[in-house]
């Protein structure tokens, strides 16, 4: 992706063994174009490049015996200590990404949005040599419940909850902060046209112009969304509506 204005605009730094899964979904629509304006910027690093081993390899039994293989420590370590040297001394969020990580929220991604970016690490296999996740302090992210092939698709994900958030990303700067998450509720219902769709209807209230009671219908229906949906978020939402009065 190329950076045509910031000198140093907001990085995602992917090691991954699977560079050409890049920049998949964040090479198109308004990520893409954010890219073009030097806005933010894509690296990846190919894991297998630090390597030390004639066939490349980057992985070994797990100790203790089991199934599938564990990325070495060695080679892990050096691909980070390597990215992380670019940037000299500045400190940059290092993410594993792992089902067994803490579960991925809107309210982190805005403490990473407002960074200077991220290093991710896409993992493999059975998964990552626990040493390097304790020796570098690399933060475990998970983004759902399910168990995936490899980091890189929730490595995309992260990046482009990201970089939507970052100034001049979105035409309007309002579309971060009427929508699902914030103030932990999921969002409410949209319509547009046509009025009538299936023997379906818009509902009166949203044609009324009445802006206050459009918003009070919004509230109710994005409050009732969670309470079916997001029983965690629900009870979050109803302890900090209780301790603000």
């Amino acid at each position: 992706m190329t950076q045509t204005q910031d000198p140093t605009p907001w990085t995602a730094s992917v090691l991954t063994l699977f560079p050409g899964a890049f920049p998949g979904p964040l090479g198109v629509s308004v990520i893409q174009t954010a890219a073009n304006r030097g806005i933010w910027a894509l690296e990846t690093v190919d894991i297998r490049d630090f390597s030390r081993h004639k066939h490349r390899s980057v992985d070994d039994t797990p100790a203790g015996g089991g199934a599938g293989m564990v990325l070495r420590p060695d080679v892990a370590a050096e691909a980070i200590d390597t990215v992380q040297s670019r940037w000299q001394g500045e400190k940059r969020p290092l993410i594993y990404l792992t089902p067994r990580g803490r579960p991925i929220t809107q309210s982190r991604v805005r403490e990473w949005a407002d960074g200077p970016g991220v290093v991710l690490f896409c993992g493999r296999f059975e998964g990552l040599d626990q040493r390097v996740i304790e020796g570098r302090e690399m933060e475990e992210v998970s983004v759902g419940d399910a168990v995936l092939a490899g980091g890189e698709a929730p490595a995309q994900l992260l990046i482009e909850a990201c970089v939507r958030l970052l100034p001049g990303v979105l035409g309007d700067p309002m579309s971060t902060v009427d929508e699902s998450f914030e103030g932990d509720l999921l969002e409410y219902p949209h319509y547009t046209r046509p009025r009538e769709w299936e023997d379906r209807q818009i509902p009166d209230i949203l044609l009324s112009g009445d802006h206050g009671r459009i918003a009070d219908w919004r509230q109710e229906q994005a409050e009732e969304i969670t309470k079916t949906r997001r029983p965690d978020l629900w009870g979050r939402y109803k302890r900090r509506k209780e301790n603000a009065r």
